[in-house]
């Protein structure tokens, strides 16, 4: 563990902590523990200063541990698992996985990060979440041919991802196509893959997945600010119980894998039905902007290959990619 982490581990419950003692802990100095409270400040980490005192968190975290997060996996998940990181600060996880080797075919590797310095989005846009407040998670895997409707693996790892969430945390959660997820009338995460290799095969995938754990109104402004929808937690700025955050991480982890691994023998079929039921926008009527272009129609679900069908003035069209929104009168506002 890193100290940076390891200062994290020792303040996380929100009390206050003085100099002293932190560096007692930690085995450095006073003036590093000094030093490294302001890079995390400088990445959006709240830390006030008690004066005679010392410091607290604005709030309690809940910090990532990699050991907790491999011994909650289910045993198909950890015998497959390669690498496991939990970093404290990274420009991106996906990013740090494109730099290492694929793992061997049949297994992965994942990465976390409590902060992102370069999260993406969708469409260029950034992936804004605060420290310790969501979960950053990338898992990739290699596959020696190209699966079948491969250009639905984002709407099956959309599928993943709910399936986790519905079981660790009860949500009610939903999917807006192609790659978000949705609860009420806010967006709760989202998800990007990358894909590198040949045509006909090997191809290694990247699998990004971004959650709102807790949002405060000033983190939601800023998103809105953006140009993203506005974004709701999972539970309370407060935080939710302690260790959730990591049997969260454990079990997306292991949908994921059991995902990767049934899509690779079915392609989309195993999730077609889930995700139609997780779908927000089925018979809703909405406006698709392709590029220049904007689209009206109405919802209409999706195809086989996972392509959005979209009934409008002259047919129903199939659509590979765009983003959606709702058309004005229609309730809800995603």
């Amino acid at each position: 563990m890193g100290i940076r982490s390891a200062l994290i581990a020792s303040m996380a419950d929100g009390g206050v902590h003085s100099g002293a003692d932190l560096a007692r802990q930690l085995g450095c100095s006073r003036t590093a523990v000094w030093k490294h409270l302001n890079e995390l400040r400088a990445v959006g980490l709240e830390i006030e200063a008690r004066r005679g005192r010392g410091y607290r968190l604005a709030r309690p975290l809940d910090p990532l541990d990699a050991n907790a997060i491999r011994a909650a996996l289910d045993a198909s998940a950890s015998s497959a698992l390669g690498r496991l990181e939990v970093h404290c600060v990274i420009d991106s996880t996906s990013a740090w996985l494109a730099r290492t080797p694929a793992p061997a075919p049949g297994r992965f590797d994942a990465v976390l990060a409590e902060h992102q310095t370069e999260g993406r989005g969708r469409r260029g846009r950034r992936w804004l979440s605060p420290f310790g407040g969501g979960l950053c998670l990338s898992l990739n895997r290699r596959f020696d041919t190209v699966p079948a409707a491969l250009s639905a693996l984002s709407l099956a790892a959309g599928v993943a991802v709910c399936r986790a969430l519905q079981d660790v945390a009860g949500a009610r959660v939903g999917l807006k196509w192609p790659n978000d997820i949705v609860a009420g009338d806010g967006k709760l995460g989202g998800l990007l893959v990358d894909v590198a290799g040949e045509a006909g095969g090997p191809i290694s995938i990247v699998i990004g997945i971004g959650l709102n754990l807790s949002v405060s109104s000033a983190m939601a402004a800023r998103v809105v600010a953006d140009g993203g929808l506005r974004p709701t937690g999972l539970w309370e700025p407060s935080g939710g119980a302690h260790g959730l955050r990591n049997r969260l991480a454990a079990r997306l982890i292991s949908e994921m894998h059991a995902a990767l691994t049934e899509f690779e023998q079915r392609g989309f079929a195993g999730f077609a039905d889930d995700w139609r039921r997780f779908d927000v926008l089925a018979d809703r009527p909405v406006v698709v902007h392709v590029g220049s272009r904007a689209l009206s129609g109405t919802a209409r679900g999706i195809d086989a290959d996972g392509r959005l069908l979209l009934e409008a003035v002259g047919g129903t069209q199939r659509l590979t990619a765009g983003e959606v929104s709702l058309r004005f009168g229609d309730t809800g506002n995603i």
